[in-house]
C-alpha cells in the first residue's frame, strides 16, 4: 500500500462511515482533513474557559483572603467537618 494513498472510509452494515486504521503516531506527521474552523473553534472556548477559570480563582482569593490550595482546603474541611 502506498504510504501516500491511503483506503477511503467504506461504511459498515448500519451505514457509519469509520477511518480507516492508523499505524501508532502517524496522524502526529501526516496531513488530515481536520475541520480546521471547527479545531479552532474549541481551542478559542478551551482558552475563554481557562481564562474565567482563572478569574474566579483570583476573585475567590481576594474574597476569602485564602490561595486556592487554601481555598481548597477550606472547602474540604466545611464539607467533610
Amino acid at each position: 500500500m502506498n504510504r501516500d494513498r491511503r483506503p477511503a472510509a467504506s461504511p459498515d452494515k448500519e451505514g457509519f462511515l469509520y477511518e480507516p486504521v492508523e499505524r501508532f503516531g502517524e496522524s502526529m506527521t501526516s496531513p488530515k482533513p481536520w475541520n480546521k474552523a471547527a479545531l479552532a473553534g474549541v481551542e478559542l472556548l478551551n482558552g475563554r474557559m481557562a481564562m474565567m477559570g482563572f478569574a474566579a480563582a483570583i476573585a475567590g482569593e481576594l474574597l476569602t483572603g485564602k490561595g486556592m490550595v487554601g481555598q481548597l482546603a477550606a472547602m474540604l474541611h466545611w464539607y467533610l467537618g
